[in-house]
């Protein structure tokens, strides 16, 4: 997961560079890329007393954009980032569009910007621009886009492992990529990697973060046969479930079968 991270962090570097320094660097780990990693920490509670301001401006807590039995998934960016996080809030944006669930309704999306200095004003462009991809624009609190200052923004990073610096040379920051997947009451469940999110698996993390209680009752099944795997980055079969799962259809059809045949020979005793 760390090495996805610096991977990711290392594009947005390598593609500020002159081509032959990037070429050069190709192989080796810049020095603005030590410190920058994920580090998982499932079940950490995202801090609900951390204050931002929305879109608009308008001061929220991150709890008051929890609950409300839907699960999240947050994006830590910043807004005037000029290559990765639009490449990360893109691949979000076509995510949700595939996974059949409807943002404001199933789930809530939240972007939150780890630059102290971004404004409002940059927040609300970039949600016009997204809403306007997944067709939500009546409805801002679908995807709020949060600015704040450093001692808030760090509360929430910390809390999920997302570590980044900034590099002066670039006058850019240094950054993994990945979606953090949070439960109804704020806590992380998944963390999806890349700039490219599959809806399926986007739908599969969030039933999952609701325990089953957003998506219908296919999915729940689904996810007694896969499990995520963060190497291959995406929800991959998972042979015991399968073995689980045919054992219940053996079962189930046992059960019928037997149910079939007892009921021939109540009606033949009848006879």
């Amino acid at each position: 997961m760390r090495r996805a991270a610096a991977a990711g962090a290392a594009l947005a570097l390598l593609a500020a560079a002159p081509a032959g320094r990037a070429r050069a660097q190709e192989n080796v780990q810049p020095p603005a890329l030590d410190g920058v990693e994920i580090v998982e920490r499932l079940g950490a509670q995202v801090p609900p007393d951390a204050v931002f301001l929305d879109q608009d401006g308008k001061a929220v807590r991150i709890g008051d954009l929890l609950g409300q039995g839907k699960p999240v998934v947050l994006a830590l960016v910043y807004y005037e980032c000029p290559m990765l996080c639009g490449l990360i809030l893109g691949g979000m944006a076509r995510g949700m569009k595939e996974t059949g669930l409807e943002v404001g309704k199933d789930y809530r999306a939240l972007s939150v910007s780890f630059d102290p200095r971004e404004r409002p004003g940059q927040a609300l462009v970039r949600q016009k621009f997204y809403l306007q991809s997944l067709e939500k624009t009546d409805d801002r609190a679908a995807w709020p886009f949060l600015v704040g200052l450093e001692k808030d923004i760090r509360k929430v990073t910390e809390a999920v492992g997302f570590h980044y610096t900034y590099d002066e040379a670039t006058k850019q920051y240094a950054h993994g990529a990945a979606l953090v997947v949070l439960t109804p009451e704020g806590k992380v469940s998944r963390y999806l990697y890349g700039v490219e999110f599959p809806g399926r698996d986007l739908r599969l993390s969030l039933v999952e973060a609701a325990q089953g209680r957003v998506g219908t009752s296919f999915d729940r099944f689904l996810l007694t046969c896969y499990r995520y795997d963060p190497v291959a980055r995406r929800y991959v079969p998972y042979a015991m479930g399968f073995v689980r799962a045919g054992a219940v259809a053996v079962l189930l059809a046992l059960a019928g079968a037997l149910l079939f045949y007892w009921r021939r020979e109540a009606k033949g005793a009848k006879r």
